[in-house]
């Protein structure tokens, strides 16, 4: 059922992953092509808060921090399988690999690739602080608006 707090758990996610794919974009090589990454994970980011910490609001202010960073995980899980698997198809387009189970093997191997990116401090801090964030501002909104 649409709710103004899932609404704002969306929007917390969106603008959280904004602020990471421009601290990722910047440490990604310059010569890295990023096409729809922006809009893929923001789109991701606007699912993972309606769903996940929307479907879970209206338990207390403690739980609420751990269903953001629940938000948060399934949000970088979800973008780095997407992500992962788009750079897969490029590549099997590209015909590098020897057959399909090699291809989807290797969406497992991209997505570590990718995942290391994230392993920065000012990253990490940001999902964390964000995630606690959103978990806590949806909680308020659920509990004002309903």
């Amino acid at each position: 059922m649409p709710s103004t707090a899932r609404l704002i758990a969306a929007f917390c996610l969106m603008v959280i992953a904004w602020i990471v794919t421009e601290q990722v974009m910047a440490v990604m090589p310059s010569e890295t092509q990023f096409g729809y990454f922006r809009l893929v994970n923001l789109v991701i980011a606007a699912l993972c808060g309606w769903v996940v910490i929307g479907g879970r609001l209206g338990t207390d202010y403690v739980t609420s921090l751990s269903i953001g960073l629940t938000g948060v995980a399934a949000m970088v899980f979800w973008a780095l399988f997407v992500q992962a698997f788009n750079e897969m198809l490029r590549l099997a387009l590209s015909r590098r690999y020897g057959g399909p189970v090699e291809a989807v093997v290797d969406v497992f191997q991209l997505g570590i690739d990718y995942g290391a990116n994230l392993l920065h401090v000012h990253i990490l801090a940001t999902l964390f602080v964000g995630g606690l964030l959103a978990g806590v501002v949806s909680e308020f909104v659920h509990r004002r608006w309903t």
